[in-house]
C-alpha cells in the first residue's frame, strides 16, 4: 500500500501536503489568460481595431510631397528658351500637394461602419472563445472531482474489505466460517485495491487533461480544491430566458450576427462603385534648371521663389464601362451577404436546440440526483444489515459483495448526478448571456 501511495504522488507531480489548492474559478480564469486560441482572438481583435482606424483615415485629406532630380545628354528642351538644346542640363523639381474626396457613393461611409461591426465581432468572438475555454476547463474539473470521488469511495473500499477479511479470519479461527468465506473475502480485497489503482489512473489522467485545457505546464503539480456539488435550490428565474431566446444571450450567436453586419455593409459598398466620385486637388510646384558649364544661371534660391506654382483643381469620375469588374464585386458581395445571413439563421435554431437541452438535461439530472439518495440510502441499509447477517452467519460473502458493489455503483452515479447537474446548470445560465467565469 506504501508503494502505491508513493507511487500515486509521483503520477501527480508532487505531493498534496502544502500543496495550493486551485477553485474551479481559479482554473477558469488560469485557462483564458493563457489560452492560446483566446490569445489569437486577442490579436484579430486588435486587427479588426487597426482596420478601423483606417476607415476613419480616409476621411482626411492625403498629403503628398516630391522631389525629382534630372540629368539631360544630347538633345533637349530648353525651359528658359522653350527651344530644343544639345547642351547637357540639370532639372530639379519640387511639389506639393492635397487631395480629399468630396463623394465616392457612400463607399468610405459603408467601409466605416463595416469596420466598427468587425470590431463588435472581434469582441463577440474572443468573449466566445473565453466562454468555450472556460467551459471545456469546468467540464474538466468536474472529471477530476468525479473521478476524486470514485478514489476516495475506492480507498474507503479497501479499508471496508481489510477490516472484513481479518474479521472473517478471527471467525475462521472459533469455527464459525470455512476456508471458503476467508477466500471469497480476499477476493473481495484484492479486487478493491485492484480499482483502487484503476480509479487512481483515471483520475490522473483527467488531471492531465484539465492541465491541457488549462494550458497549465504539464511538469508541473496542479491540485483542484475537492467539489462539493450541490443541486441549485430554484430554476423558475431560467424558465423564460431559456425557452424564448432573446437573441442577446450566450454561445456566439452574436459572432453571426455583426459578421452578417458586415456584408451587408461590404454589399453596400460594392454597389458605391456604380456611382460617380467627386474629388478636390490642390498643391504647389516649383523648379530649378541649370544648364552645366554654364555661369549665367539664376541662383536656387531666386528660380525656387520665381518659378513657384500653385493649382487648384476638381475631378468628377463617371463610371462608364470597366468590363464587368463592378458588377461581378456587386454580385459576389450580395451572395456573401445572403451567405452569413443564412448562417445566422441556421446558428440561432442550432443555440435555441442546445438551449432546450441543456435545460431539459440540468432538469432531468436534478431529478436523477434525488432519486439516487433515496437509493443510496437504501442500498446503504441493505449492506449495514447484511454485513449484521454475515457477522452472524445469516448470509454468505456473495452476498455481502453484492449489495457493496450495489451501493458503490449508487455513490458512484449519485455523485455523476450531482456534477453533470452543476455542469448543465453553468450550460444554461452561459445559453442566457450570463458570464460563467469572473475576470
Amino acid at each position: 500500500m506504501r508503494r502505491t501511495i508513493i507511487y500515486w504522488l509521483l503520477i501527480l507531480g508532487g505531493s498534496p501536503a502544502g500543496a495550493q489548492e486551485w477553485t474551479m474559478q481559479q482554473c477558469m480564469q488560469y485557462a483564458v489568460e493563457h489560452n492560446h486560441e483566446v490569445r489569437q482572438a486577442e490579436l484579430e481583435l486588435d486587427n479588426y481595431k487597426a482596420q478601423e482606424t483606417g476607415a476613419i483615415g480616409r476621411f482626411l485629406p492625403a498629403v503628398d510631397a516630391g522631389i525629382g532630380a534630372q540629368y539631360n545628354f544630347g538633345r533637349a528642351i530648353d525651359p528658359e528658351t522653350n527651344t530644343y538644346t544639345d547642351v547637357s542640363t540639370f532639372y530639379n523639381g519640387y511639389s506639393l500637394g492635397a487631395s480629399l474626396p468630396v463623394f465616392d457613393g457612400f463607399s468610405r461611409l459603408h467601409a466605416l461602419k463595416a469596420a466598427k461591426a468587425s470590431v463588435l465581432m472581434g469582441r463577440e468572438a474572443l468573449r466566445q472563445r473565453q466562454d468555450q475555454t472556460a467551459l471545456g476547463v469546468m467540464q474538466a474539473f468536474a472529471n477530476v472531482a468525479y473521478y476524486e470521488g470514485l478514489v476516495r469511495m475506492a480507498e474507503e473500499k479497501v479499508q471496508e474489505t481489510t477490516l472484513l477479511l481479518k474479521q472473517t479470519q478471527v471467525l475462521e479461527e472459533v469455527g464459525r466460517k470455512s476456508a471458503a468465506d476467508v477466500a471469497q473475502v480476499e477476493s473481495q480485497k484484492a479486487e478493491a485495491d485492484y480499482e483502487l489503482i484503476r480509479q487512481q489512473n483515471l483520475y490522473a489522467s483527467a488531471l492531465l487533461e484539465l492541465k491541457k485545457e488549462m494550458a497549465f505546464p504539464i511538469s508541473e503539480s496542479l491540485t483542484p480544491k475537492s467539489l462539493t456539488p450541490a443541486p441549485s435550490p430554484s430554476c423558475v428565474p431560467l424558465v423564460a430566458s431559456v425557452q424564448r431566446p432573446s437573441g442577446r444571450g450566450g454561445g456566439g450567436e452574436a459572432v453571426f450576427r455583426y459578421q452578417m453586419e458586415v456584408a451587408k455593409h461590404e454589399w453596400r459598398q460594392a454597389r458605391a462603385a456604380l456611382l460617380p466620385a467627386l474629388s478636390l486637388s490642390a498643391g504647389l510646384n516649383t523648379t530649378y534648371y541649370k544648364t552645366l558649364h554654364s555661369q549665367t544661371a539664376s541662383s536656387f534660391s531666386n528660380q525656387f521663389k520665381n518659378n513657384m506654382g500653385e493649382y487648384v483643381g476638381a475631378t468628377l469620375s463617371i463610371p462608364l464601362f470597366n468590363r464587368l469588374q463592378t458588377v461581378t464585386s456587386i454580385r459576389r458581395a450580395k451572395n456573401n451577404y445572403q451567405i452569413t445571413r443564412e448562417a445566422y439563421e441556421q446558428k440561432r435554431l442550432e443555440l435555441e436546440k442546445l438551449s432546450r437541452e441543456a435545460w431539459q438535461d440540468w432538469q432531468g439530472y436534478l431529478k436523477q440526483t434525488e432519486q439516487m439518495q433515496k437509493k443510496v440510502e437504501a442500498d446503504s441499509l441493505a449492506y449495514q444489515l447484511t454485513r449484521r447477517q454475515y457477522e452472524e452467519g445469516l448470509s454468505t460473502a456473495i452476498d455481502l459483495r453484492t449489495t457493496s458493489a450495489q451501493l458503490l455503483q449508487s455513490k458512484a452515479t449519485l455523485l455523476q448526478c450531482q456534477l453533470m447537474a452543476m455542469v448543465k446548470e453553468q450550460l444554461v445560465r452561459y445559453y442566457n448571456g450570463e458570464q460563467i467565469w469572473t475576470e
